[in-house]
């Protein structure tokens, strides 16, 4: 049956951008598909204790629609939830939201140069384009450990916390101490009775910069180009951070000596630090803000233990000592499935390209955004251009933009579709790869997420987002395949 011209999955800030220029640009034919109950992405799905951004407001927001009104330099789950869905009111995209509609199959009509969109409510539809905005961290990753099925107690991600899970008084187990855990566990080690937090790897962690935005600086920010003043100033403070990862690791050594600074202020205990401090190269992994972390770990009721999770019981979880760990309740800080969310849509492109035969030897796109084989299906924050120094929301609004110039070649031109060359999205990716694998995220000696089965790094943009920005201020022409084009 027929659809809208154009198909945005997802509400997060990718989808709700895209919209939003959509409707800038006197284009209204679209639909929002969003599989929950509500818009928000990743700010709706998160809401453990404790749950805000690492990145400053200011700038964890769209350029076009500045707030003035955060109650704090790293504003709450609450307060961005709150942002995002004043941002569909403001632009209208009501209309356009339909929730409770997962899309569970992407296929491309060859002849008729249109997507077949299936959807988890039994609907089929056409659409001419498609935009996926489903982001890469909404998957929750949980670790084979035997026996993780036969808890008793409550278990859960931090992504699904279970409010109904009362925790004071009770034994807390908490394995994984990654950017979420070192938000959440300060918070629970003031409920519970015991915590014991299982750390693999330690983190790297800096002092979190937080202020209450209140008073005399809520006044200030509040008067005009205030707001896109402190914007800019943050964008600039934070771009000096991408020197050590964008040139060379060696330059990541002031980052080093403010986390070690850090550690030892908050630790006094030698054995306990040692056991903090990370052995890769500070960079490798995320670098993670708090200022809260390290004391609550230095309480009575906490407990770190280092030693690997052998088997989880019904009241409790071993380690390779053979230590038994009693716990009332568990909670997973162990992060997301980054590639399978990317690839995790059954899509079929030109001549019955499955997506997952394409990306077999590696996810891959034409600046992040598309992909040699789909036509005119675009990826917000796709391969490689995710950040590990700034805001993503600003690689989003550079993508959607993107995307816009996309939509506008096949206007001008009259093209049905538009797919990347396998030459130019090549070509492309080389340049990218041979630039990641000499940065501290390949040569750091650590694994992350960042890195693939391969060790090859599919996630992270390897530049300043300005140089990120600049390249896709423009569509190259010569850089698609033109399908139907009037010449």
């Amino acid at each position: 049956m027929p659809g809208p011209g154009i198909t945005i999955i997802g509400s997060g800030f990718a989808g709700l951008c895209m919209a939003i220029k959509l409707k800038e640009a006197g284009y209204h034919d679209f639909v929002i598909l969003e599989k929950a109950g509500d818009l928000g992405g990743t700010w709706r799905d998160n809401t453990y204790p404790g749950c805000a951004c690492d990145v400053p407001s200011p700038l964890y927001s769209f350029s076009f629609e500045l707030n003035p009104g955060w109650s704090r330099l790293f504003s709450p789950q609450e307060e961005i939830w709150d942002y995002l869905r004043a941002c569909a009111r403001t632009y209208g995209l009501e209309p356009h939201l339909r929730f409770g509609t997962e899309v569970r199959g992407l296929e491309y009509d060859d002849e008729r140069a249109v997507w077949r969109v299936s959807t988890g409510d039994g609907e089929t539809f056409e659409t001419h384009a498609v935009v996926s905005g489903i982001g890469a961290l909404h998957v929750p990753s949980l670790p084979e450990i035997p026996g993780r099925d036969r808890f008793a107690g409550p278990a859960f991600h931090s992504a699904r916390w279970d409010h109904s899970a009362d925790l004071t008084g009770r034994r807390v187990a908490v394995v994984g101490t990654g950017a979420s855990a070192v938000q959440f566990v300060p918070v629970v080690a003031e409920q519970a009775s015991r915590l014991t937090v299982f750390q693999r790897t330690p983190p790297w962690i800096q002092p979190k910069p937080d202020v209450p935005i209140e008073g005399r600086l809520k006044r200030a920010l509040e008067k005009p180009g205030a707001a896109r003043l402190l914007r800019d100033a943050v964008y600039l403070l934070l771009e000096t951070r991408a020197v050590g990862f964008t040139i060379d690791p060696r330059l990541m050594s002031v980052h080093r000596a403010m986390a070690e600074r850090h550690l030892a202020r908050q630790v006094p205990d030698p054995g306990l630090r040692a056991r903090l401090t990370p052995d890769y190269t500070i960079g490798c992994k995320r670098i993670l803000l708090s200022s809260d972390y390290y004391p609550a770990l230095t309480r009575d009721n906490v407990e770190l233990v280092t030693d690997r999770i052998t088997e989880i019981t019904e009241h409790s979880v071993v380690d390779a000592t053979g230590r038994e760990h009693e716990a009332d309740v568990i909670v997973y800080g162990t992060g997301f499935r980054v590639a399978d969310s990317l690839a995790e849509l059954p899509i079929t492109g030109r001549n019955g390209l499955k997506i997952q035969d394409a990306w077999r030897d590696g996810i891959e796109a034409y600046h992040g955004v598309t992909t040699a084989g789909f036509p005119n299906l675009f990826f917000l924050l796709g391969p490689n251009t995710g950040l590990g120094h700034s805001s993503v929301v600003f690689m989003i609004e550079s993508q959607v933009r993107y995307v816009m110039e996309c939509l506008r070649l096949l206007s001008r031109t009259g093209a049905r579709a538009l797919d990347v060359r396998p030459s130019a999205q090549r070509a492309y990716n080389d340049r990218l790869q041979r630039r990641l694998e000499r940065l501290v995220w390949s040569e750091g000696g650590c694994t992350s997420w960042y890195l693939d089965e391969h060790g090859t790094n599919r996630t992270l943009w390897p530049g300043f987002t300005f140089e990120y920005w600049a390249r896709t201020r423009k569509v190259k022409p010569e850089a698609y395949e033109l399908i139907g084009a009037r010449c």
